[in-house]
């Protein structure tokens, strides 16, 4: 690269003046657009918050790269910024491997490393979720809004939605440019919620979740359902569409903002396309600006999370039914001592541990590893133990043989790194084993005198 430029590329740098160096470099003859040009045209674009412009560069001279910590560091950077957390640990590891020490990358290394153990956490239940989804048939057979829900109850009506979030009908066209202009496709379940009513304001407005966001410990709530059009200003189009959302509050690309808050732009929900690819069945997310865009799992499609909304009033008739009158140590007594048969309980009577029928007398309870009483397994950090799935599975089998010793041959134990797993075919004996565990698990000085007896695996 021509030296009297790259001093030229700098100045505009530190003037912020990144568009300059953008149309300066792209205005050059091929022929001198080398690797290292091209490094600072990426540069230039992760600075204007382009960064997947950014990404398709640095791949374009990726050969020349690989020995290249500041090549890493960019890639690492624009991953990021496009919430492929793996991807961006895997960049600074690199970078820093080839120049141990660097002050930024560190910094950047311990920000990330929590995040892509979040987003592999969050992907092994997406693929847990989206599998028993379409083991039923449901995905498939498509019984979505238009199908299983009536407008009427669906949507609330309200004068400011009809002139704001509510478009007008589409056709096939519209759908192809909206999902050009956005780069992903729209899924199956949204388009045909939208034929009803393309947008506006849900009348169940609240979704569960397993933990807490800036909204709430236990759940967060929606405002409106953006429709397919360009039309109204809160439509995927529009003036304060996806694009906006995305580009102006920054956050991060990696899939649809598809719902809007009550916090007025401060958190979101959106469809998130980083497991399935953009032609795939994404997942659905919620992105909280005020706690740095933390991205909290909702669901593993759009119809489920369709399914899932509450009426606030119901939501929290739900959790109260969900308290238990018994103080913990009277329940668990009670769990240990009664051998009746257990057939049916709560979701949040085990959350966030998750029950799973596979059918053919196959059952098993999961856990996604590293949050859930990570300060039990801090306690013993300095013996090896990170809270993984082999701690879990330590911890569970000391409570296992000490509370209840009955089950020690039917409950069996199939732990990863991430992810806590106990099986059996006796659906009856594995109830009991979770509502047991998990009571154990909320008093402290109890799980903490069972983990003092764990083994390291």
């Amino acid at each position: 690269m021509d030296r009297e430029l790259l001093e030229q590329i700098n100045v505009w740098h530190e003037q912020e003046d990144y568009a300059l160096i953008v149309k300066r470099i792209e205005a050059l003859p091929e022929s001198e657009q080398d690797a290292e040009t091209i490094g600072q045209l990426a540069r230039a674009y992760n600075n204007l918050e382009e960064y997947r412009t950014a990404i398709k560069l640095l791949q374009g001279v990726k050969e020349q790269g690989q020995l290249d910590p500041l090549w890493h560091f960019r890639l690492g950077y624009a991953y990021c910024y496009v919430a492929e957390y793996k991807l961006a640990q895997a960049a600074f590891e690199e970078a820093n491997r080839l120049e141990p020490n660097d002050e930024s990358t560190l910094e950047y290394l311990d920000w990330i490393r929590p995040k892509a153990a979040k987003m592999d956490r969050d992907r092994i239940r997406w693929e847990t979720e989206q599998a028993e989804w379409e083991q039923s048939g449901t995905l498939n057979q498509l019984q979505v809004a238009s199908g299983t829900y009536d407008p009427a109850t669906f949507w609330r009506y309200s004068d400011y939605a009809q002139d704001n979030h509510v478009s007008s009908p589409f056709d096939e066209e519209l759908i192809q440019s909206i999902e050009q202009e956005l780069s992903y496709k729209l899924p199956a379940s949204y388009i045909q919620l939208m034929r009803t009513q393309n947008g506006g304001f849900p009348a169940r407005t609240t979704f569960p979740t397993q933990e807490g966001t800036s909204w709430a410990e236990d759940h967060i709530a929606i405002t409106s359902i953006l429709g397919i059009g360009r039309d109204k200003m809160y439509s995927l189009g529009g003036e304060f569409g996806s694009r906006f959302m995305i580009e102006d509050w920054g956050y991060p690309d990696l899939g649809v903002v598809i719902c809007d808050c009550p916090s007025a732009g401060h958190d979101v929900v959106m469809l998130d396309y980083r497991f399935c690819g953009p032609q795939g069945e994404p997942c659905v997310v919620h992105v909280d600006q005020e706690s740095d865009y933390e991205i909290t799992y909702l669901a593993p499609n759009f119809e489920v999370f369709i399914r899932g909304l509450l009426d606030e009033e119901d939501f929290n008739l739900l959790d109260e039914e969900g308290s238990d009158s018994l103080d913990e140590e009277q329940a668990i007594t009670a769990v240990f001592t009664e051998n009746h048969s257990v057939s049916t309980f709560s979701k949040e009577a085990i959350a966030p541990f998750r029950f799973i029928d596979a059918g053919n007398d196959s059952y098993s309870v999961i856990l996604n590893a590293g949050t859930y009483l990570q300060d039990v397994f801090d306690s013993r950090a300095d013996e090896g133990f990170e809270g993984g799935g082999y701690d879990w599975a330590s911890l569970a089998s000391v409570f296992l043989e000490e509370k209840m010793p009955h089950l020690t041959s039917v409950i069996r134990f199939d732990p990863e790194a991430d992810m806590f797993c106990a099986y059996t075919d006796d659906k009856e004996a594995l109830i009991s084993f979770i509502l047991g565990f998990k009571q154990a698990c909320e008093q402290r000085d109890l799980i903490l005198d069972l983990f003092s007896r764990a083994e390291l695996d």
